[in-house]
């Protein structure tokens, strides 16, 4: 039975650690859709429209690997396309009440889906998209942190003065 698996985030920018995630979970899963949330909220450093480029060219050439955009709640969207579960990934002891939380929530909102837990890798745990947003938004080198095409792309886009 062809297993499927959605990994929801706002991807902003996407970082090793999201690559680490969505690797190590292709081992469990025979698909992963990643869906990129627009999250007005969290002040994006890049519009959805880019971030979903971003991630499809970070992923290009890996067939197991959808990238999709939505708007809307993540059950709703497991739903919609026949997911049977949500990767979530743990950094740290800190993020696991949060998402133990949107775990129960989502398990209320739709019982088919489970909730898996991946511990990101142990050189990528203190990596967060709002951190490295931070660090590249006061010029720090980011380049450790996110793919090199993600790298290349906010360069261009500073240099452009777009950021």
């Amino acid at each position: 039975m062809l297993r499927r698996a959605i990994y929801p985030g706002t991807f902003d920018p996407i970082t090793n650690g999201h690559i680490d995630i969505v690797e190590r979970s292709l081992s469990v899963f025979h698909e992963i859709t990643i869906v990129v949330a627009a999250s007005a909220r969290k002040s994006p450093l890049l519009g959805i429209d880019e971030r979903v480029e971003l991630v499809k060219d970070v992923f290009k050439g890996k067939r197991k690997i959808k990238v999709d955009r939505w708007d809307g709640l993540i059950m709703d969207y497991a739903r919609k396309t026949k997911s049977h579960a949500v990767i979530r990934g743990l950094r740290a002891a800190s993020d696991f009440e949060y998402e133990f939380m949107m775990a129960a929530m989502n398990k209320n909102l739709n019982r088919d889906v489970e909730t898996v837990f991946m511990m990101t890798g142990q050189n990528l745990f203190f990596i967060s998209s709002t951190m490295i947003k931070e660090l590249f938004r006061f010029g720090g080198d980011i380049s450790p942190y996110v793919p090199a095409k993600a790298w290349k792309y906010l360069k261009e886009k500073r240099k452009a003065g777009d950021l």
